[in-house]
């Protein structure tokens, strides 16, 4: 009877840890295409992001604080007709500014997310 309870627990505890860490990401990340590279449309508007630090981000090649990214992003992806968005991110930046950004474009109405390493 001992052994069977042990293994309960362990289970239990294992289920307790393992819960939270399955729920908590709430990113979709597609694979690219076999080919390696897909052909873009001829026409493509996108807003392209460079997160280059905790506070500070280039949006379309034009430098922006963190905190008006929400601001800047709003008309950019209103006049866009593909709603995408490419982010790249610096080595140094922390992951939690990474993400925060991330959430940002999504809430701003980003359809698509492409984050592209170098």
């Amino acid at each position: 009877m001992v052994p069977l309870i042990d293994v309960s627990l362990v289970l239990v505890v294992i289920l307790l840890v393992a819960t939270p860490m399955a729920l908590q990401s709430g990113i979709a990340v597609s694979k690219a295409a076999s080919s390696g590279r897909r052909s873009l449309p001829a026409h493509t508007e996108r807003v392209e992001i460079a997160i280059v630090g905790a506070d500070s981000v280039l949006v379309n090649r034009t430098w922006v604080s963190r905190a008006s990214l929400g601001a800047t992003l709003q008309p950019l992806l209103a006049a866009s007709a593909t709603r995408e968005v490419v982010v790249r991110c610096a080595d140094q930046v922390p992951h939690g500014t990474f993400v925060a950004v991330l959430d940002e474009a999504k809430a701003q109405g980003a359809s698509q997310i492409a984050v592209v390493g170098r």
